[in-house]
């Protein structure tokens, strides 16, 4: 019973500890192959790859502290957009988890986002700032705006510097073209 947990536990990571990436996407690529070759109603697909997409995360997620070093979860995240954009054009519309998981995934990364260190390298933040945007054109194809937010969060050099962010958390009076997303 011990030994499962503790193989449970260190599901997400790799013998040095670190975020095992390639276990992961194997099964998000397995999660999206299910969702292609499914013989369910669409309705059904949908519905399954929602919830082990969600499952997935969950065990990829839960044995990182945000607070220490958010930028394993971020990774995390990042994957499992990307496999959602991926299996979008196979979701019907019709399932309501479809919107509500890419509406969850936007909001976590968004506060994710907000928890990286003020200072990040230049060249990390520029891989997720075209990582978002890529992700929100491609998702905006099959008209989905969920991403839209997060698009306009990571225009900046870095979310902190996001002038609207900055004005509503200094309490000043926000500019009304400043507030348009672009």
């Amino acid at each position: 019973m011990a030994d499962e947990e503790a193989e449970q536990d260190s599901g997400s990571r790799d013998e040095s500890g670190l975020l095992d990436t390639p276990r992961l996407k194997q099964r998000l690529e397995a999660l999206e192959t299910g969702l292609r070759e499914s013989r369910e109603s669409a309705v059904e697909a949908a519905t399954e790859y929602c919830q082990q997409l969600c499952q997935t995360l969950l065990e990829y997620a839960e044995n990182w502290k945000t607070f220490e070093d958010p930028l394993p979860l971020l990774e995390v995240y990042t994957e499992a957009i990307h496999s959602y954009v991926k299996a979008r054009p196979h979701l019907t519309s019709e399932c309501a988890n479809v919107v509500f998981v890419l509406e969850r995934l936007a909001l976590s990364y968004a506060e994710l986002l907000l928890c990286l260190p003020l200072e990040l390298p230049e060249n990390q933040w520029k891989e997720i700032q075209s990582f978002v945007q890529m992700t929100h054109a491609k998702l905006m194809e099959n008209g989905s705006h969920q991403l839209h937010f997060l698009s306009y969060l990571a225009q900046e050099k870095g979310s902190w510097k996001n002038p609207v962010l900055c004005s509503i958390l200094s309490e000043e009076s926000l500019d009304q073209d400043a507030g348009k997303m672009r």
